[in-house]
């Protein structure tokens, strides 16, 4: 009896070799890759955010404080009238209502561009995968080349096209020119997912006697969301951080957030108010973060689903 326990304890498993009555032996944590691997990372990650570290405690003290002493230190009386102060009373030249004013203008900047912006793309990538057009390619061609041109050699002609519109200085202009530079980078990401859906599902949608608009509105898009959430992300955060064109088309009254700030941290009023500064780079800075955190799991899946796959 005790010979067949000890047969049966070291009989071989189905890969051949002799299986341990205790399983393999576990691997120490503290191995030298895996050190390596996170020091590198808490370096970075203290990289990061070491400067989010000393926005945030200047923005909660008050000027004396700051003025006299490190700027490393903790808070002695947190206080909360720096950022009150950014929100309403900053002055921005000869105005001093704060962010507030250039939070609703980018409000209304961000969600029409980001919705005309998004639908036309994804239509484009929709059709240039299965409703492919004689010179579909040489169109996606010149399409992508213009999202590598500066942005920066356009800015004449653009400025010349929204004068002849009459729209320059408004927010039509900026919403215009926001959607335009948006739909190349869209366009080929919405290419992509589309591409790597199954093609039988549109073939047996045309056969059942779906059209163009049927197929993407009731088999694309209930598949799409990841992707729709990578753009929103991209979009969002990039015209909500752009100041290049708020400056150039949006006009004075329609100044965006991003204007705005710097409009407050370059005034030449009296001496600088280093909390107020800080605290509305932070306002600022909220709503893409905020669509980050609350979007980001998404962001991940629409990636790795396809939307840079060729």
């Amino acid at each position: 009896m005790t010979d067949t326990v000890a047969a049966s304890s070291t009989l071989p498993d189905r890969a051949g070799t002799t299986a341990s009555p205790r399983g393999p032996k576990p691997k120490p944590w503290f191995t030298t890759p895996r050190v390596i691997m996170y020091s590198i990372l808490t370096v970075a990650c203290l990289f990061y955010l070491f400067p989010l570290y000393v926005m945030i405690t200047t923005s909660l003290k008050p000027m004396p404080e700051i003025r006299f002493g490190s700027i490393f230190a903790l808070p002695i009386e947190p206080s909360f009238d720096a950022w009150v102060k950014a929100w309403t009373g900053a002055c921005t030249g000869l105005r001093c209502e704060g962010l507030s004013p250039g939070f609703w203008n980018s409000v209304k900047i961000t969600i029409p561009s980001v919705i005309a912006s998004i639908l036309i793309a994804s239509v484009n990538g929709y059709a240039l995968v299965n409703w492919k057009f004689r010179g579909s390619e040489i169109f996606f061609t010149v399409l992508i080349f213009g999202s590598f041109i500066p942005y920066q050699v356009l800015l004449y002609p653009l400025v010349m096209l929204t004068s002849q519109m009459k729209i320059f200085g408004s927010l039509w202009a900026i919403i215009l020119i926001h959607t335009i530079f948006g739909m190349p980078i869209l366009t080929l990401l919405f290419r992509n997912y589309f591409a790597s859906l199954p093609e039988e599902l549109f073939k047996a949608a045309r056969v059942d006697g779906a059209g163009f608009w049927r197929i993407y509105f009731e088999v694309m898009l209930p598949m799409s969301l990841p992707i729709f959430v990578v753009a929103l992300i991209l979009q969002i955060t990039g015209i909500w951080n752009d100041f290049l064109f708020g400056v150039v088309f949006a006009g004075f009254q329609n100044n965006p957030m991003t204007v705005q700030l710097n409009n407050i941290v370059n005034s030449a009023q009296g001496s600088p108010e280093y909390n107020v500064n800080m605290a509305a780079t932070i306002l600022t800075g909220l709503v893409p973060l905020i669509v980050y955190f609350v979007s980001g799991p998404l962001f991940v899946r629409g990636v790795a689903a396809g939307a840079v796959k060729g």
